[in-house]
């Protein structure tokens, strides 16, 4: 199995670094080629400044994670719900790397589209503040439903799990130390 793991939290000292090593740690012991993108050590302009109506040229870092994830055959990502959502950083790599030509390609003349990276699956691993059930029920998960629905499926991955970790604010050790455990099985399973 080759994967990619792909951690949006812009810092180095985040529960999801931990996390990220936790998920690694499982996958190579289970076998797994594994590839990481740690979003915030990237260099490169998150802002899609001309939309997809004039070229930007995608930046070194860029064209590697692009090459990453075409090589993979499963996607993991690790970042914090900020705002509903994922943080700025994250979305301007999303908006950055899956590009028409890469991700998908608008059809001529027609509201559909081809999807590009068919075949691979997706899982999202998130921490929250929150409960994770008052973020399901209360909130409505927009950003599970923006990561699932409106873009991993969108790009043709089909098959994505999603596990939410919360309320990591005031968690205790004892919490933490259960869910580097279980991510860390998750790897294992290349799940």
């Amino acid at each position: 199995m080759k994967i990619v793991l792909i951690n949006g939290h812009p810092d180095k000292e985040s529960y999801n670094y931990a996390l990220a090593v936790s998920y690694v740690k499982g996958a190579k012991n289970s076998g797994a080629e594994v590839r990481e993108i740690h979003v915030g050590e990237l260099e490169f302009n998150p802002n899609l400044q001309f939309g997809y109506r004039k070229r930007t040229e995608l930046e070194p870092d860029l064209l590697q994670a692009q090459e990453s994830i075409k090589w993979a055959d499963h996607i993991v990502w690790i970042y914090p719900v900020w705002w509903g959502s994922v943080p700025a950083l994250m979305k301007g790599f999303l908006d950055r790397v899956l590009l028409p030509g890469f991700a998908f390609k608008k059809r001529e003349g027609s509201v559909w589209w081809d999807k590009y990276l068919t075949g691979k699956t997706s899982r999202i691993i998130c921490t929250m503040d929150q409960p994770t059930w008052y973020y399901r029920w209360m909130n409505g998960r927009p950003s599970h439903i923006a990561m699932k629905k409106l873009t991993m499926n969108f790009i043709g991955i089909r098959k994505v799990r999603i596990t939410s970790i919360g309320p990591l604010r005031l968690s205790k050790e004892e919490f933490r130390k259960k869910w580097l455990t279980k991510v860390e099985k998750l790897g294992f399973q290349n799940r």
